[in-house]
């Protein structure tokens, strides 16, 4: 099975149905929830996307969107050595460091984001969510 580590932005797209881009991300979380792909996302994304659902919905209403989304994905931890590694990276987002470290930490190997230009200094393969879907 394929695993891959999904950035927060495509979560966002698909629970707060962030019109063009929503489309694809059903497409992409359709795929893990019918078992044909893993898909890994950093705990620090719960912390994001609440942020962002709390702005369109209840706090009742948020959490109950993340506890569906978390039957979609595998949850990564960000520890003490995912922090250094942000810390001593050369991205100048921190957030995307963060998630880039905690990707390769777990041995994962790609890394699904529509913020490409923020990985540009990935040693490993970066794609939006549309290449992805048309390569596999």
């Amino acid at each position: 099975m394929i695993q891959v580590f999904v950035d927060t932005d495509i979560c966002i797209d698909l629970l707060s149905d962030r019109k063009p881009f929503n489309h694809a991300a059903e497409i992409l979380f359709s795929l893990s929830d019918l078992k044909k792909i893993s898909i890994y996302v950093s705990s620090l994304s719960f912390s994001n996307i609440d942020n962002i659902l709390r702005s369109q919905y209840s706090t009742k209403h948020s959490r109950q969107i993340l506890a569906k989304f978390k039957t979609l994905v595998n949850v990564l931890s960000v520890d003490n050595k995912t922090i250094d590694l942000a810390l001593a990276s050369d991205f100048n987002d921190f957030e995307d460091a963060i998630q880039y470290a905690c990707a390769i930490e777990n041995n994962l190997s790609l890394i699904i984001t529509r913020n490409i230009k923020d990985y540009k200094k990935a040693t490993i393969k970066v794609m939006s969510p549309e290449t992805f879907l048309s390569s596999h």
